[in-house]
């Protein structure tokens, strides 16, 4: 599993947001994110994490789950990206992160 902080920088990177976006959008200061994203903080409250979640628009139990807050179920394991739209089968760690980096990628050079 990806720790809190990688999970939280591709989510935001996705969007694509700056850390100081992030904090004029959810009042969560940008030293506060750089240091979640950098795993300098491991257990945030759950508030800090579903107001991320909304922001990034991503399951709240898998931000939780990778803060070890709870236990991620089987089910909501790569549910980011493993879809029936994106693959019949389930991603590998590596897939899915190759696949971040493309869409990321894509979204950095849409003119």
């Amino acid at each position: 599993m990806k720790s809190l902080g990688k999970t939280l920088k591709n989510a935001r990177e996705l969007i694509p947001f700056t850390l100081r976006q992030v904090e004029e959008a959810v009042g969560i200061s940008n030293a506060y994110l750089s240091q979640l994203e950098n795993d300098k903080i491991k257990k945030p409250s759950a508030n800090v994490l579903y107001k991320l979640a909304n922001l990034y628009n991503v399951e709240l139990d898998s931000l939780l789950a990778a803060a070890g807050i709870i236990q991620e179920s089987k089910e909501s394991k790569n549910k980011l990206l493993n879809t029936a739209a994106l693959s019949a089968e389930k991603l590998t760690v590596e897939e899915e992160e190759q696949l971040l980096k493309y869409l990321k990628f894509l979204r950095n050079n849409d003119d």
